[in-house]
């Protein structure tokens, strides 16, 4: 029997918590994933406002007591004052994987100057991978698409579940054996 994949998904907005904004960030990730992924999964799914110890507290819960293998946040990652995301998840992190954010900012800087404003990050808490995905749906898409690759692998070596890509969508990359 396959065991349960659990994502985690967080849409860390003000406005959108606060029901002024529709969540669509977070939607976009779940969609993305629908496409990449063949591999059926649950996903573990709030929207928080931009408040530091809310998001490592919920990024806490879903590593340590929801066990998502993957955890992907949207928004807060920008340079403005109520941007925390990195930090909170820095905060709570075993190891940091700067590449992930090198390469996200990497891409989106083919579509938009203001990429090297964007403070994306990724890092690992116990057998969760988290990354930190800017706030804007096509960009959410953009980031996914670059990294997603790795994401699989990652996951194998923190001895999680075997993720599935859809070949014809996302080809994951694990070294051959």
């Amino acid at each position: 029997m396959q065991e349960l994949i659990k994502i985690g998904v967080i849409n860390i907005s003000d406005r959108a918590s606060a029901g002024i904004y529709e969540d669509i960030p977070g939607k976009a990730v779940v969609e993305t994933l629908k496409d990449y992924l063949v591999s059926t999964f649950e996903t573990v799914y709030k929207v928080i406002p931009d408040e530091q110890d809310l998001i490592s507290a919920t990024l806490i819960e879903m590593a340590d007591v929801e066990n998502c293998c993957l955890i992907v946040t949207t928004g807060g990652t920008g340079p403005s004052k109520r941007d925390v995301t990195p930090e909170a998840t820095e905060a709570i992190c075993d190891k940091m994987m700067p590449g992930f954010g090198e390469l996200m900012r990497a891409e989106s800087l083919k579509y938009v100057p203001t990429a090297i404003l964007s403070r994306q990050t990724a890092g690992l808490r116990g057998k969760s991978l988290i990354i930190n995905l800017p706030g804007k749906p096509k960009a959410i898409r953009q980031c996914l698409d670059a990294v997603f690759p790795a994401v699989p692998y990652c996951i194998d070596l923190l001895e999680g579940p075997y993720l599935i890509c859809n070949q014809e969508i996302m080809k994951e990359f694990r070294p051959k054996q």
